[in-house]
């Protein structure tokens, strides 16, 4: 056999044998699929096949996804256990943070690090902090400031991902909301996205699904690394900081109930029986022609 009658047998073995690598690797091979809950079903529904929708809605194989949805199983069931234990002795009764916890809807997104310092991406957390999600992404939108695109961004993402994942902002009915009686049918409606205070001097208070930015502030990041050449064919090191900023969304609901809550704590408190009088209304004894001391 000539050499080159070796190297062409040679290279048939290996091109054998890596289809039937690849072979054994479709056999092996269980594709998941989408719940029928899915959010992302509808085009699946449309553009498949009416046979293939089984197929396509079958129960995904949770062996598969146990390495992102249990992580620590043993600490799992540790956690697991104390909540029942808890549970149990608190007779079945919940706490008010387990009541919110399953009334109250939040999301909390936290970005990439961007190419900006603290000093510079706070501001802008400051001016988002308490806004409706729409109105906030409306002001990063025309902001001078060069990171407030990204902010925007980072934003419509949070938006959309509290609206998937959480169901956020999803309104019971889609009808709009009917004014005050003596509302002026000239005068314009307030738009969406402008503040709760607008539209509730407009005599239309806003839906307790809305969602808005309850909380915002920056992450500090780690620091680049750029050349910066000097005179006399110095180079020096140039160290530009990196920044990201964490958003929590919640509804107009939490901000509703936060609103009643304290107004009633400050009814308490003027109410209370600690609060100061000045001339107190008792009745007056002891009295004397001369004083004591």
């Amino acid at each position: 056999m000539t050499t080159r009658e070796r190297i062409a047998a040679a290279s048939q073995r290996a091109q054998q044998r890596l289809e039937e690598q690849r072979k054994e690797q479709e056999r092996n091979l269980v594709n998941g699929g989408l719940s029928s809950s899915s959010a992302f079903g509808g085009d699946l529904r449309t553009s498949g096949d009416e046979d293939e929708l089984p197929g396509l809605f079958a129960e995904r194989n949770p062996a598969h996804m146990a390495q992102a949805l249990n992580p620590r199983p043993s600490a799992r069931a540790r956690w697991q256990r104390r909540m029942v234990i808890r549970h149990i002795r608190h007779g079945g009764r919940l706490n008010k943070e387990m009541k919110i916890a399953r009334t109250e809807r939040n999301h909390l997104l936290r970005s990439h690090f961007f190419k900006t310092s603290m000093k510079k991406l706070a501001p802008l957390a400051r001016q988002i902090a308490g806004k409706p999600i729409d109105e906030a992404i409306l002001q990063m939108r025309f902001s001078k400031k060069k990171v407030a695109q990204e902010v925007r961004q980072h934003l419509i993402q949070a938006r959309n991902e509290a609206i998937v994942m959480k169901g956020m902002g999803l309104h019971p009915d889609s009808a709009p909301q009917d004014a005050k009686p003596n509302h002026d049918p000239s005068e314009t409606r307030p738009l969406p996205h402008q503040t709760p205070m607008k539209t509730y001097k407009k005599g239309i208070a806003p839906n307790e699904t809305d969602i808005y930015v309850a909380e915002a502030w920056t992450n500090r990041g780690p620091y680049g690394s750029e050349p910066d050449f000097r005179a006399r064919g110095r180079m020096y090191e140039k160290r530009p900081p990196h920044t990201g900023i964490s958003v929590l969304l919640k509804e107009e609901k939490t901000r509703t109930r936060q609103a009643a809550e304290k107004e009633a704590k400050a009814l308490r408190k003027r109410m209370g029986k600690k609060m100061w009088v000045h001339l107190p209304d008792r009745k007056i004894t002891t009295q004397r022609q001369h004083l004591l001391w």
